[in-house]
């Protein structure tokens, strides 16, 4: 098993986006890239402790590989809003792949040279890439959001339609149980 850390906007999106995966063991979600150790949920939702929220990926490479990840995640949020995603704003929000390793580092930056050179979005990604340092996972209440608490308007209204887009659009990479 290998891991992925990817910031896509609220981590209870790219959960829900990510978990139904097939070759996904495991999506945690949580925190990094802050100042702080072990950090809130509050604190983070202050925009002053400089974590993001993020999910990490536990998977299996021999069915899912770290490209067909980063293609999930580029294709499931807008890598060109700074700091946001949809009304959730602030730096706790941006788009960011850290990386395990060397080679996580080389394949997420030539897969956003790959969409730059080929004018994927009409804005520049804003999308950060850099080595995980620390990852906090959040509080249990955050994890398996979207599973637990489908029926609040949150999820109905935000978290329902990426996970509808990834059933349409990633429908052969979906674990045979979702429908």
């Amino acid at each position: 098993m290998e891991q992925a850390t990817f910031g896509g906007g609220c981590f209870w999106c790219t959960e829900a986006v990510f978990q139904n995966l097939n070759g996904v063991e495991k999506v945690v979600s949580g925190y990094t890239g802050g100042r702080i150790a072990n950090p809130t949920y509050k604190e983070v939702c202050s925009g002053l402790t400089g974590h993001n929220e993020v999910i990490q990926v536990t998977y299996d490479p021999q069915v899912i590989s770290y490209a067909e990840l980063l293609e999930v995640f580029w294709k499931t949020h807008d890598p060109t809003t700074l700091n946001q995603q949809g009304n959730d704003v602030g730096t706790q929000y941006r788009s960011g792949v850290y990386t395990h390793n060397e080679e996580q580092q080389r394949e997420a930056e030539a897969y956003k040279h790959k969409l730059t050179e080929a004018g994927a979005f009409d804005k520049g990604i804003t999308t950060e890439i850099v080595p995980l340092q620390t990852f906090y996972p959040a509080e249990n209440y955050h994890q398996n959001y979207y599973n637990l608490n489908g029926s609040q308007p949150y999820c109905q209204f935000v978290v329902k339609s990426k996970v509808d887009k990834v059933k349409a659009v990633f429908g052969d990479k979906l674990k045979k149980t979702v429908a």
